[in-house]
């Protein structure tokens, strides 16, 4: 059985939150905020409830390489409206200098990481690559039903480095719903 957000104690944990940011993007300017705003309410169950949070998405297809067109930054500057709080940003979501930021992360702080696709180990689903991404959480959460159909680093070899693993509130309220018309077509 897949294991849901409120199973976990999240006090003075960091949670390594899978969601979908693959948003329109023109000239730097989100154009619909919809998928962003479908994070909110996962994020800040982990906030109360004592929990930094690490959010990582891809946007697009950059095919492994840097593209700033494909840059969540200013997904960053959305995500810190709704929030209202300001969120740290990683040019990169592996490197050393991203997990540190992670490291010194205080609860009810939030960290977005780069676009995954940046590095083709997301897309092949490296083992090193899903190692290093790991090393942001404590607990990892999927609230990305939109690409969970997909065997990329992210959402698949990433799981097999954690004890703690489970949904979202967005990935829950997907599945129930997917529960509820098998059951009654």
């Amino acid at each position: 059985m897949i294991r849901s957000l409120n199973s976990f104690d999240l006090k003075d944990k960091r949670v390594l939150i899978r969601v979908d940011y693959n948003v329109p993007i023109e000239n730097g300017v989100v154009k619909d905020a919809y998928r962003i705003q479908c994070s909110i309410p996962t994020i800040k169950e982990c906030l109360e409830s004592g929990a930094s949070v690490v959010l990582m998405s891809h946007l697009g297809r950059p095919n492994g390489k840097i593209n700033e067109e494909f840059s969540l930054i200013s997904v960053g500057e959305v995500l810190s409206d709704f929030l209202e709080i300001p969120i740290k940003f990683s040019h990169d979501c592996i490197n050393e200098d991203s997990i540190n930021v992670t490291i010194g992360l205080h609860p009810g702080e939030v960290h977005l990481l780069e676009n995954l696709r940046f590095h083709s180990g997301e897309e092949d689903n490296d083992v090193e690559f899903s190692t290093l991404l790991s090393k942001h959480g404590q607990i990892y959460v999927n609230d990305a039903f939109g690409t969970s159909h997909r065997s990329h680093a992210s959402n698949v070899g990433v799981t097999d480095n954690f004890i703690h693993k489970g949904m979202g509130l967005l990935m829950k309220r997907e599945v129930q719903y997917l529960q509820k018309k098998f059951k009654n077509p």
